[in-house]
């Protein structure tokens, strides 16, 4: 009963960190929305599913990161005077949006590790 359980939880889980409805997680996990939702009340519960939602993002962060070079080089080939003008206006605002992101966020970034490079200076401790 208890492997039974934890396969359960294991496809509610998924379910959820998937963005299923409480509803259609349990379906799938071949459980009652009742036993779902009092799932969900358990703190182990709440933890292994914010666990598993952060390590979804990080590996979809990972993934996307991977694939910026080649999906910047394609943002610069569209450039080329070969494309229509419509085109190539396009992809010159979508380099410069996201350029200025970038750069904010990498701005933003070091800004933040200096902060707490201070912070812990002043409290060796945390």
């Amino acid at each position: 009963m208890a492997r039974s359980r934890k396969n359960a939880d294991e496809a509610l889980l998924r379910g959820l960190a998937c963005g299923a409805t409480v509803e259609n997680a349990a379906r799938a996990a071949r459980i009652s929305a009742r036993t779902a939702h009092r799932r969900l009340k358990e703190e182990g519960f709440q933890k292994r599913l914010r666990d598993m939602r952060a390590e979804m993002v990080q590996r979809t962060t990972g993934m996307l990161t991977a694939s910026g070079m080649e999906a910047s080089k394609t943002l610069i080939a569209l450039l080329d005077s070969a494309n229509p003008p419509t085109v190539r206006r396009s992809a010159a605002q979508t380099i410069l949006e996201l350029g200025l992101r970038l750069r904010e966020n990498t701005e933003m970034e070091e800004r933040i590790a200096a902060l707490e490079a201070r912070a812990a200076a002043v409290d060796p401790g945390s």
